[in-house]
């Protein structure tokens, strides 16, 4: 009996025996919990870095230190787009891939003279549009007297984007687009296709800003006469 007496006047956290509450144990004091249960485990338990992602000059200047990975990594960023404006100057998927690639091959071998006040896409571009032209004067696939047969017409307008959903259209476009000479084209396929502003483009092909503004206009009334043409003649094959 005293002993029980004892042991409930000594037992800890009673305040009325005089025995304050013993202080709440610390974390190194519970139960160990697993590193994999806390929210941040994934990335920080085991010393993962976060991904950052460089900037085009950041890889240039890697590549020019000898940064293969940094070579692909812009490979990868740009093929694609890269490969949508070739396509769009150039028949088919082939001719198209060969531009890219011999593209990118330039741009490795001259990395080291980059001039880093220009933005790499501007540099890239170029080099692509350049390539595809050459490619179409060797195949012979476009007309330059063409252009000189064509008629001024009253007015001008955009491209009929509206009505590219179907197949066929995209596909009379495609045609039309081939019939222009490459200095028109490319500006049709960088505006319009591609979405560049007209200062884009004439850092892209080298010329002034108001050249490229009329290569487009110009540009634009031959397409609307051709697409015209095509649609009263029913040459949509």
């Amino acid at each position: 009996m005293k002993g029980a007496e004892r042991e409930r006047s000594g037992r800890p956290g009673d305040p009325a025996k005089g025995n304050p509450a013993p202080p709440p144990k610390t974390p190194s004091e519970t139960t160990e919990v697993s590193p994999l249960a806390t929210p941040m485990s994934s990335s920080l338990a085991f010393g993962a870095r976060p991904v950052v992602v460089r900037g085009d000059h950041d890889l240039i200047r890697a590549i020019q230190g000898g940064d293969e990975d940094a070579f692909r990594e812009l490979f990868e960023r740009y093929e694609r787009r890269a490969f949508g404006i070739a396509f769009q100057m150039l028949p088919n998927a082939e001719s198209s891939r060969d531009v890219v690639q011999e593209a990118f091959l330039r741009v490795y071998r001259a990395i080291d003279r980059f001039d880093f006040r220009n933005a790499f896409t501007t540099w890239l571009y170029r080099i692509v549009v350049n390539l595809a032209i050459d490619a179409l004067r060797k195949q012979a696939l476009l007309r330059p007297a063409a252009i000189d047969d064509v008629g001024e017409v009253a007015s001008s307008g955009p491209l009929p984007e509206d009505t590219l959903a179907t197949n066929e259209v995209a596909r009379l476009v495609r045609r039309i687009l081939d019939r222009l000479p490459p200095k028109f084209r490319t500006v049709m396929v960088l505006r319009e296709l591609q979405g560049l502003s007209s200062k884009e483009i004439a850092s892209i092909v080298g010329t002034t800003h108001p050249t490229v503004r009329w290569r487009l206009h110009r540009a634009r009334r031959i397409f609307k006469e051709e697409w015209e043409r095509t649609v009263r003649g029913g040459d949509a094959r």
